[in-house]
Formats: structure tokens, C-alpha cells, sequence
């Protein structure tokens, strides 16, 4: 169902929604489930392979990062693979530069501004993907 107001992110409905946000928000709902079990010296990520029809082939659902970080995603594919290429970027700036790993949470906050900033940008979409992260420091 598409109307006046879904054109891009930065027009709202007179209910005051944001149509493509929601359109993100039901990407990752139909994504298939994704856990995270986290212990004291141990994190583990669960991610269930489903394929869209019976002639595709699974597509992965968890993503090595680093060394000390993956992610498992639910949601668009696409949008994970764009993402993830970004982390490991990041991530490898961050090594080159300062000869050590990169904080989780320091590229954690980095992701949630690249991702946020789609949301405010009339030529953008907002990533239809749900990231679930591990790592440690």
C-alpha cells in the first residue's frame, strides 16, 4: 500500500508517521529469529537459516567482524552486508591507526549515528536490517 506520504523518509502522514521507518521496522520483524546468549566469559550468537523459497539457497545470518566481534542478523540481507562492510572498515581504521582493537562500544555508537542518519536524509532509506553484536574489549 503506498500513498502521498511514503515517498521518501523525511515526509510525515497527518497521523504523524514516518512510512518508510515503519517499512524497516517490518523488514526485520519478518527476518528470521536471531538469539544471544551472553555468560561472564563467553557469548554466543543463534541464528535460524531459512530460505525464501525452496530453489534459493540459506543465506547467512551471523557475521564475523574482527577478531573479537560478530554480529547475527534479522532483516534485510542486503542492508547487513552494506553494514557489516562498514563495521570491519571501521574496525580496521581504528587497528591501523591506534595498533589495537576497536572498543565494541565506541563502534557500536558510530553504527547507531551511520544507521540514524538515513532517517533524516530525504534521499536516503532506513536499513531494513536488526543487528544483534557480541564482542568483547
Amino acid at each position: 500500500f503506498r500513498n502521498q506520504y511514503d515517498s521518501d523518509v523525511t515526509v510525515w502522514s497527518p497521523q504523524g508517521r514516518l512510512h518508510q521507518v515503519e517499512y524497516a521496522m517490518e523488514a526485520v520483524k519478518l527476518g528470521s529469529a536471531t538469539v544471544g546468549v551472553k555468560s561472564r566469559t563467553h557469548a554466543v550468537l543463534i541464528a535460524l537459516k531459512r530460505a525464501s523459497s525452496e530453489l534459493s539457497a540459506y543465506q547467512k545470518k551471523i557475521i564475523p567482524i574482527d577478531k573479537h566481534m560478530g554480529i547475527s542478523i534479522a532483516g534485510l540481507t542486503a542492508d547487513a552486508r552494506m553494514l557489516s562492510r562498514y563495521m570491519r572498515t571501521e574496525c580496521l581504521n581504528y587497528k591501523y591507526s591506534h595498533d589495537d582493537v576497536l572498543p565494541v562500544s565506541r563502534l557500536i555508537a558510530n553504527l547507531g549515528n551511520k544507521m540514524q542518519t538515513c532517517t533524516q536524509r530525504y534521499d536516503r532509506r532506513p536499513y531494513g536490517v536488526g543487528l544483534l553484536v557480541a564482542g568483547y574489549d
